[in-house]
């Protein structure tokens, strides 16, 4: 379902539909494979191109399009931008922000809070932390920060770097002279894997391999560098053909496609064939096609819901940002879409 969805949402947002998006072309095995291998109750903190592992944790086609409108459905409100998902009651997953780097401590401090309830609980059912970054991620301070608290507390943890090649526009030839990002985590004193991130299977075992070590005698850090390649361009924003040549895609289109690679395996075992993919894929593109044109007939969210969630209660200048807000919209109604939300002004 990426392939399809990032092909129709990036032609919304060229239709003025969307105001962003970000695709995950040539990434989909790291996030549906890596995903499938961890437990339900684990905890996770993505970047923005894990679109496959909120589909893999139970975010629905209507969640995925109701967030890309920005409609009253949106669990986040629609405070976020588009592809920046949030789901954490339902999915585990906690919501994503675009600040870089900022989701790897997080994770760390989200496994020690999780080492010290499940010892204090005694659970036979331990959890871990999962977080997803790039390659360029891997030069924030954070990346540096989380890994080390996490060696040194023995969190249980798994770091997983999804190295595709280009941090936006710059590739990894410029980023760094050291082997990749595996050799970080083995100077941290963690145990470290490199994967072939393109092989479902093998992100998979890899996963499911990592998570048993992260939770052994009370848990320790394991780090997964995952080999890929960025097939797409960073967003909807960004012309890769700028800073890269198109012929460097065809082998990645051809031979080293993580789709393509699968979908040989499961015709050569005779599970799949070109007539059920035609079929699932016009299927796939209708049902996404609809979800998005039901949720942009969606109300925004009540006016009144940006104040919330971000006090206990409201403060004395959030309360008098909100008068001034309604004033503004009652004295300049051409300039405001009120009827657009839900309630429209009494919903302030």
């Amino acid at each position: 379902m990426d392939k399809i969805m990032d092909k129709i949402m990036s032609e919304a947002q060229r239709q003025g539909r969307l105001s962003f998006y970000m695709v995950s072309q040539g990434e989909e095995a790291i996030m549906i494979g890596s995903a499938a291998a961890l437990g339900p109750k684990d905890i996770i903190t993505c970047q923005y191109r894990e679109t496959g592992v909120f589909l893999q944790r139970g975010f629905t086609l209507e969640d995925f399009m109701c967030q890309l409108a920005a409609n009253k459905n949106d669990r986040g409100k629609s405070r976020n931008m588009p592809c920046h998902y949030s789901g954490r009651a339902k999915t585990g997953v906690h919501a994503v922000a675009s600040t870089l780097g900022t989701q790897i401590p997080h994770a760390t401090g989200a496994a020690y809070a999780l080492k010290i309830a499940d010892k204090e609980s005694g659970t036979d059912s331990p959890r871990v932390a999962v977080a997803y970054f790039g390659d360029g991620a891997a030069s924030e301070g954070d990346f540096h920060g989380a890994l080390n608290l996490a060696a040194t507390r023995d969190c249980p943890v798994i770091f997983i770097c999804r190295n595709n090649g280009y941090d936006i526009s710059t590739p990894t030839s410029e980023q760094y002279r050291g082997d990749g990002i595996a050799s970080r985590g083995i100077g941290y004193g963690i145990e470290t894997l490199r994967v072939d991130g393109t092989d479902i299977f093998a992100v998979y075992e890899a996963t499911k391999e990592a998570r048993r070590p992260a939770l052994e005698n009370g848990g320790r850090p394991i780090l997964l560098e995952m080999m890929s390649y960025r097939m797409s361009h960073h967003s909807t924003s960004d012309d890769s053909f700028a800073y890269r040549n198109s012929k460097d895609l065809e082998p990645w289109t051809v031979r080293d496609n993580p789709i393509v690679k699968l979908g040989k395996w499961l015709k050569n075992k005779r599970l799949w064939d070109d007539e059920m993919e035609q079929e699932t894929r016009a299927q796939i593109r209708k049902d996404i096609l609809s979800t998005l044109k039901a949720a942009e007939l969606e109300k925004k969210p009540r006016l009144s819901s940006i104040f919330e969630d971000v006090y206990g209660s409201l403060s004395q200048e959030q309360q008098v940002q909100r008068e001034e807000m309604r004033r503004l919209m009652t004295e300049y109604p051409a300039e405001y879409d009120v009827d657009a939300h839900e309630g429209g002004i009494s919903g302030l």
